[in-house]
């Protein structure tokens, strides 16, 4: 079995799973339903906190029971996220629809790279693992490119539309995964689960620069994303709603041509540079774009993207290296276990901030503590 069937239904699965068309007004549609940007932004700590609780137990269900059937799993919780979403009569239902978002990520994380590198583990091709992690990886952003600029727009007619539209590739989400198949060197094991986890904590606790990796993820992450969710609100001062889908669509071209020119880019240079080069230029260019507000502000933060497809390659890559094969998805699971919280609890921070003090103090705070983050980047590049 050739590794490109799988490569081909990855790559269409990442497009699909992320064509949701209300990425882009999100934060507003639950600030609508709620009343207040923290309780619109406790959304978000939901989903991440029942991604953080089901992290460690969907990554030791893919490393024993198989990468195929995670996936149809995190496909099916992502249609009933959606729907439920698309609901939306409370903030209880929004609460409910998040708790499926969270299962979905939590099947998928640690899983979709493991089942790439396990394909081309099985034909001896691993080498190529940051090249086709990069491709793949960039139909994500061209989803995010053409749905945001689309759901922008059907959001000044109707954001419950929005919501009902995108469950539809969400079903062909589903679809796509029963067409995946196993790979063979991922053998499914019996035994003590506990156990299992127990040695994937060791592992990582024993290795230095997989412990440092761990910490400067998990910040980077963690306020990164719950940063770049909020970002809707601060391009709501700027922009129209019927134009906040233009600034993500940049953002997802971008990431896209980032991503897909990732494996080269760190092949050219370094890992750790190109992390290095995101931490760095990302949250000095968004703190001075919210700062000396323009109608251009948001397309600066936009174009940070550029920096952010590679950044991410180079990170997966550093840490698949540092991954055994036994306890590969679960070791993933823990770093995105610690990655979860933390962005449960910026999110809140981050509308919390926002509801007293402004949208663009909130903003500024998470750039600063990415900023530091640097310093955990440059020690885990300091090892050999």
């Amino acid at each position: 079995m050739s590794p490109h069937r799988n490569i081909r239904v990855l790559t269409w699965f990442n497009f699909f799973s992320s064509f949701r068309l209300f990425a882009a007004i999100l934060i507003l549609y639950f600030q609508r339903i709620t009343g207040s940007y923290a309780l619109a932004m406790s959304i978000i700590s939901v989903v991440f906190i029942s991604t953080a609780l089901l992290e460690v137990p969907t990554g030791i269900f893919s490393d024993r029971i198989g990468r195929k059937n995670t996936m149809i799993l995190g496909a099916l919780s992502g249609v009933l996220a959606v729907v439920f979403y698309a609901i939306g009569i409370s903030y209880w239902i929004l609460v409910v629809g998040a708790i499926f978002e969270g299962l979905g990520r939590s099947f998928f994380s640690g899983n979709n790279t493991s089942l790439l590198h396990d394909t081309l583990r099985e034909h001896n091709q691993e080498q190529e693992y940051s090249h086709h992690l990069g491709q793949t990886s960039s139909m994500f952003q061209v989803a995010s490119a053409v749905s945001a600029v689309l759901g922008g727009f059907i959001a000044y007619i109707s954001f419950p539309l929005v919501m009902w539209l995108s469950v539809i590739p969400q079903v062909i989400s589903v679809l796509l995964s029963t067409q995946l198949i196993e790979p063979k060197v991922h053998t499914k094991k019996t035994g003590n689960v506990f156990q299992h986890l127990n040695i994937a904590i060791k592992k990582t606790l024993e290795n230095k620069k997989l412990r440092l990796l761990t910490i400067a993820g998990t910040i980077n992450y963690g306020v990164g994303e719950a940063a770049y969710e909020f970002k809707a609100a601060f391009y709501n001062l700027v922009w129209p709603t019927w134009a906040l889908g233009i600034p993500r669509t940049v953002s997802g071209v971008a990431a896209a041509v980032s991503y897909y020119f990732g494996g080269k880019i760190i092949k050219r240079f370094t890992p750790i540079k190109v992390i290095i080069t995101d931490t760095i230029s990302t949250p000095i260019i968004t703190t001075l774009a919210a700062i000396f507000i323009t109608p251009l502000s948001p397309i600066f933060m936009a174009l940070t993207s550029l920096f952010y497809g590679s950044a991410n390659v180079a990170e997966n890559t550093l840490f698949h290296q540092e991954f055994t094969n036994e306890q590969r998805a679960t070791m993933a699971s823990l770093q995105s276990f610690t990655t979860c919280l933390l962005i449960a609890l910026s999110s809140f921070i981050l509308g919390v901030i926002a509801d007293i003090w402004g949208i663009v103090p909130a903003l500024v705070c998470a750039q600063a503590v990415l900023l530091a983050n640097t310093y955990f980047y440059k020690r885990a590049g300091s090892l050999t």
